[in-house]
């Protein structure tokens, strides 16, 4: 078939596909009941239980398993506030089936991760259990319905399981703990007045964690975890029917109670008044501002008609933010961010929000622009040109998911089940939501998106509140009464209509002249095409089927900020940043948003201390405009003094009060010392004093030093592309980049970590918390081998820290290891240990994970453990080799650093070799290493006598 051809029958077809959906839909109305996606099977056995199934071939041979419970935190009473949330810790700590923690190392040996694959959460109204199981071993799938029926009503609840899982619990609890926290909970309470949501906050309550009889967690787990109140999904690689089997095996023989309580769900009364306050902590860095409007009861429809009033409202949200987003991009801008949202903590409700953070910026004025573009929406809407755009933006969205349809991973389908399952909400399926998306919208009238504003126009009663630090001596903040005036009076005020301004409607007036292919060589060990260009420049095509309509780019380069001194620090180190922030071409970035409107393309440039290039990706149609907005990046950067003014001051004013943060403190504090003060090291904790130091014209030609000349530049395409179609756009934007032939590299800069063995302690922050942070470098030679070695290492560290420093220790709810090699700009390793905790575990913690250390080096793991991380990274592996990501980070790396490609094409033919010799071999070279750096955070006044008159230690 010849193209023009091919492409007018397309045309034709999706003619006919819009006009039988648009008669299909006319006909039948908007309150048709939506359909359910037949491709998902719903059924329920005879006690209750909500089962839903469907097959799913993304990822291969793994199957995503949920249990799902319509019980929260919000079904205690009054002594079990935060068991439901403790119910859920317990469903590991033993069940009929699995002795404590079987369960966890059962699955590690299948290869499922605790945390990052395995894992659960609990919140107000559900709690929901995530299990993926790999089904390429016979048994697994079998055990794995197993553990999800001991969850369900096999949890063993022994005495001692419980107490050793409170100190966890508070654990968890402690991590949460600081400024935020404390101002929340003195804000919460207002926000859900009248209501018992008020008072069922998840993480519960420490006496009661610490203090509450086991009966009283026990009488939780038999009251809800029943099956009228479960659902089971089963989403993946598996036969329907198979699944069903399951199913039933598993959960028809559960019973409900004799006199089940009644599942009742809270009320959120309206405000009864006007109200306001302002909340500070000494602690707190930023002011935030936040308006809270009446909530209303709403239940998600299951009509067209229904559906249509979501998109009407989802255009209402996102124009709005779009205006706000504008603000902050203004000279002297109102505040950092802002954003609108319908949304609630309390199932069956919604309500309208609004949000800013001030910064350390003056809170009044916040407050004001974000009262008065909430004021200029509800007088005036908003423009047919805004209209349009949104339009276009999301049926670009849509398009691109139905594209992907049969390459949808499965735990997208997961989710939305759960949803389903919770809240019915609808599951039509993308083939149905994409017909509504296309015939719906472009009816969707300015007066409608309009009217979504009658909502919470007439609300007068609102709660508004304002957290931040305590104000210094000199400056006063407003009161709650001040509050409520700024808004009652720019709700009267004279506010003029948005204006509209005229802009390009394209990214570039003219076609750069093009340049060629000059080589095209094929590598058949990775698949790829390499092209060399007329400029020199290299380019490495990887055409995959992983998604339908996906395409990735990256491109790098030895360079990076290490190749500028002292006096050009931060004029490098924002240089990208502040870029981003004026625009390219003739387009601000307020412009460029409207420009790209219904386009599926992004190209951010990257900067890092070694290399300098870009990454992007698009979609299929839209393949040409992110080469656009490369050659755009590469060659026309956007000086724009107010913009440039903007960026200074909403950084300065965000990071102004930074040091009244106890952990961003103890972090600047101890990267000092990490690098013995070199002003050379690289920035971690941002300071507002940074961005003074900046020159507009020298950091702007410091990025076009960077990115002004193409010259050893490498590009990877990897995605849902041909090469022949492809190509012409290579030449066009690429190949046409200024290239000099300009030799660039990287640049040692000579920072390096503190040598020998050193100790810090920083006495920092109220709450009684601390962290423990290790450090362990060297150099050494650089070998692929050895970096997979010590990445092993700290794999099969972290299983042993969880098994003795949470489940024996108790002295933590999470923390671990990661380590690696790096070959640029010196070989080097690094391995660093983090240890969230309670101070008066600092030196146990210590004391056990030295030992850890110690005898990793003289003895090396057990095999069991090595196993384990062997199978995880296996597993993982499968599904990776299937992402294009995975692909283009592995073919700029194998141009960058050099490294083996047959190591990532046959990456489970290495990791199957490792052995615990090669990880104590490790363990020796980098635990038994000279340098050794420890640093911990404790509490500021610890130390000082206890009320049993012990003095305790500071951590070492």
């Amino acid at each position: 078939m010849n193209k023009p051809f091919a492409a007018f029958s397309r045309w034709l077809f999706l003619l006919v596909v819009s006009f039988t959906a648009g008669q299909s839909i006319a006909q039948s109305g908007l309150t048709t009941t939506l359909p359910v996606d037949p491709k998902v099977k719903i059924g329920k056995l005879d006690n209750g239980l909500t089962f839903y199934i469907r097959q799913n071939k993304k990822p291969e041979q793994k199957v995503e398993l949920r249990l799902v419970l319509n019980a929260g935190s919000i079904n205690e009473d009054d002594d079990q506030q935060g068991l439901a949330h403790m119910a859920e810790h317990m469903a590991f700590n033993g069940t009929t089936h699995f002795k404590k923690n079987d369960i966890v190392s059962f699955l590690q040996n299948i290869g499922v991760g605790f945390g990052n694959d395995l894992n659960a959460y609990t919140s107000f109204d559900e709690t929901v259990y995530i299990l993926p199981i790999p089904t390429d071993k016979p048994g697994n799938l079998e055990k794995g319905f197993q553990v999800l029926e001991d969850w369900a009503h096999n949890v063993t609840y022994l005495d001692d399981d419980i107490h050793n899982e409170r100190p966890i619990i508070l654990e968890e609890s402690r991590m949460g703990k600081g400024a935020n926290d404390r101002m929340f909970k003195k804000i919460y309470p207002k926000l859900f007045e009248g209501s018992k949501y008020a008072k069922r906050l998840p993480i519960g309550i420490d006496s009661i964690i610490r203090n509450f009889k086991p009966d009283a967690i026990r009488r939780f787990y038999k009251d809800w975890y029943r099956p009228d109140l479960m659902a089971v999904i089963v989403v993946g690689d598996i036969e329907p029917a198979k699944a069903e089997q399951m199913i039933r095996k598993h959960f028809a023989g559960m019973t409900n109670p004799t006199a089940p309580r009644k599942r009742e769900y809270a009320d959120v009364p309206a405000y009864a008044a006007n109200d306001a306050m302002i909340v500070t902590d000494k602690e707190a860095t930023s002011y935030a501002v936040s308006i809270n409007y009446p909530a209303f009861k709403d239940v998600p429809s299951s009509t067209v008609g229904g559906y249509r009033d979501h998109l009407v409202k989802q255009m209402f949200v996102s124009l709005t933010n779009q205006r706000l987003q504008e603000l902050t991009q203004k000279e002297n801008p109102p505040f950092i961010y802002g954003s609108v949202s319908f949304g609630s903590y309390a199932r069956g409700y919604d309500a309208f929000g609004a949000f800013a953070a001030a910064g350390t910026g003056d809170v009044n004025k916040s407050l004001n622009a974000l009262v008065e573009e909430i004021e200029r929406v509800k007088r005036y809407g908003f423009t047919a040109a805004e209209l349009e755009r949104a339009k276009k933006s999301m049926q670009a969205n849509f398009e691109r998911a139905w594209n992907n349809r049969d390459k949808t991973e499965s735990d997208n389908y997961v989710d939305e089940y759960v949803n389903h399952f919770l809240q019915q909400e609808p599951i039509p399926g993308i083939d149905k939501e994409y017909e509504y998306v296309k015939t719906l919208v472009p009816g969707i009238t300015l007066e409608e998106v309009n009217a979504v504003s009658k909502k919470f126009k007439d609300d007068k009663n609102r709660f508004v509140y304002v957290t931040g630090p305590e104000p210094k001596a000199d400056t006063k903040l407003p009161e709650g009464k001040d509050l409520l005036a700024i808004i009652d009076a720019k709700e009267k005020a004279d506010i003029k209509p948005y204006e509209e301004k005229a802009i390009a409607t394209t990214l570039m007036s003219t076609t750069p002249k093009a340049g060629k292919v000059v080589s095209k060589t094929k590598n058949t060990v990775l698949g790829t095409t390499e092209l060399k260009l007329s400029n020199g420049v290299t380019v490495t095509l990887k055409p995959t089927d992983f998604k339908n309509d996906q395409i990735l780019m990256g491109a790098s380069r030895p360079g990076g900020k290490n190749n500028y001194g002292l006096a050009d620090k931060y004029n490098a180190e924002y240089a990208v940043q502040i870029v981003s922030t004026m625009g390219i071409g003739d387009l601000s970035p307020t412009d460029l948003r409207k420009v790209l409107a219904g386009k599926t393309a992004t190209v951010t440039p990257s900067f890092s201390g070694i290399s300098e290039g870009v990454r992007g990706n698009s979609s299929i149609k839209d393949l040409e405009t992110m080469f656009q907005l490369t050659y755009l990046y590469f060659t026309a950067p956007r000086k724009d003094t107010a913009l440039f003014r903007s960026y200074v001051q909403r950084n300065k004013s965000q990071f102004a009060n930074i040091s009244a943060n106890p952990q961003a403190v103890f972090i600047d504090t101890m990267y000092k010392t990490l690098y013995s003060n070199n002003p050379l090291a690289p920035v971690t904790v941002p300071n507002s004093a940074f961005f003074d130091k900046i020159n507009l014209d020298r950091s702007l030609a410091i990025y076009k030093e960077r990115f002004g000349d193409a010259s050893g530049m490498n590009f990877a395409f990897v995605g849902s592309f041909r090469e022949e179609e492809i190509i012409p756009f290579i030449e066009t934007y690429i190949a046409s980049l200024p290239a000099t032939g300009k030799k660039f590299t990287f640049v040692d800069n000579k920072v390096r970590p503190v040598t020998g063995k050193k100790e810090l302690t920083v006495n920092k922050g109220k709450e009684e918390k601390s962290t423990i942070l290790a450090f362990y470098t060297g150099e050494v030679p650089y070998t692929e081998d050895m970096d997979l070695k010590t990445q092993a290492l700290s794999e099969v560290l972290n299983i042993r820290i969880i098994e003795e420093l949470r489940e024996k220790v108790q002295g933590i709810y999470g923390g671990g290891t990661f380590s690696g090699l790096e070959k640029y700009p010196y070989t080097n390793y690094s391995f660093v240990l983090q240890l969230p905790c309670g101070p008066e575990k600092v030196d146990t913690l210590l004391k056990a994970v030295k030992k850890e250390f110690a005898d990793m080096a003289a003895k090396g793991p057990d095999t069991s453990y090595l196993n384990k991380v062997k199978t995880q990274w296996t597993e993982q592996n499968k599904v990776k080799m299937k992402e294009n990501g995975t692909w283009l980070d592995a073919l700029l790396d194998i141009k960058f650093k050099g490294d083996d490609p047959d190591r990532f094409i046959n990456a489970e033919k290495y990791i199957k070799k490792l052995t615990p010799k090669d990880v104590q071999q490790a363990a020796k070279l980098i635990l038994d290493g000279k340098n050794h750096f420890y640093a911990v955070q404790m509490p500021e006044n610890y130390g000082t006598k206890t009320a049993g008159g012990d003095t305790p230690k500071k951590g070492f």
